[in-house]
């Protein structure tokens, strides 16, 4: 890996973690585009993006997060058992959706129908938004329906923030509990996919943490210092973008920018510039 492609992967992830357009579909496409090779430690590289962006929802977040230890500890609450389908999808899927999604040939074709599927879903969003009358409090029929979508966004091209925001609406939830609830949401799902990995790393003494920094080469490292920096820097910007997108309900522009990069994953698959 090179110096500037761990920055354009580390302003990408913090730009698109928090914008409903899928920060792990960005990162294949372009680790795919720009022939990134770091040995089979992309996994350990992009989480590690993702908890730079994890700092941007502590900052951001900060007041909510403490009220979250706070009696009667109800969000808190909802904030476990919402995380539960991820961490059960994570722990079944992860394995076969590397495996059989993202290591075949057809990974353009994979992500322009999940970046389709998204933009769908975002449009209908903006229009149920826009129509619907009456709200949900903060509870089990709002938070609950938010769990089962981010267990969805486990799939490439799918966008965590978009799936959960869209299911919280659906389900009756205030843009503003929606928004709050959805960020906090990807705290326990980042930490969790690091301490995993962290875990493989160490256990697994060929293919390791010492095997990917040996395949990956001498500036890994600092790739990974780069990247990490740089996604805390932008998704800073990234989350405020999002709320007032949120507040707004204007998703036609994400949906628009999503089918335009699924038609580029198509054409760059059948012209053969996908590796």
């Amino acid at each position: 890996m090179k110096w500037w492609q761990a920055i354009v992967l580390g302003l990408t992830q913090g730009l698109t973690e928090f914008l409903p357009v899928s920060s792990s579909g960005h990162l294949t496409f372009l680790q795919r585009v720009l022939g990134v090779d770091i040995g089979g430690a992309e996994l350990f590289f992009n989480i590690i993006l993702h908890l730079g962006t994890l700092v941007a929802v502590c900052v951001i977040f900060r007041r909510d997060i403490l009220e979250l230890f706070r009696k009667p500890f109800k969000t808190l609450l909802y904030l476990v058992v919402a995380t539960i389908p991820a961490g059960v999808a994570g722990l079944l899927l992860d394995d076969v959706i590397e495996e059989h999604l993202m290591g075949g040939q057809y990974v353009g074709v994979v992500l322009a129908v999940f970046f389709t599927l998204t933009a769908a879903v975002l449009f209908a969003t903006e229009i149920f938004a826009k129509r619907r009358k009456k709200v949900l409090p903060l509870g089990w029929r709002t938070t609950l329906p938010m769990g089962f979508a981010q267990a969805i966004a486990i799939l490439p091209g799918i966008s965590r923030s978009g799936s959960t925001i869209a299911a919280g609406t659906f389900a009756g939830g205030t843009a503003e509990d929606t928004s709050k609830f959805s960020f906090l949401m990807s705290i326990p799902v980042i930490l969790g996919s690091f301490f995993v990995e962290l875990v493989k790393g160490i256990i697994d003494k060929e293919h390791g943490f010492a095997y990917s920094f040996e395949v990956a080469g001498p500036q890994f490292g600092w790739c990974i210092v780069i990247g990490f920096i740089l996604s805390s820097v932008a998704g800073l910007f990234a989350i405020k973008v999002m709320l007032t997108a949120i507040k707004k309900a204007n998703y036609k522009w994400f949906s628009l920018y999503l089918i335009l990069l699924a038609i580029a994953c198509v054409v760059l698959h059948c012209l053969g510039l996908f590796n």
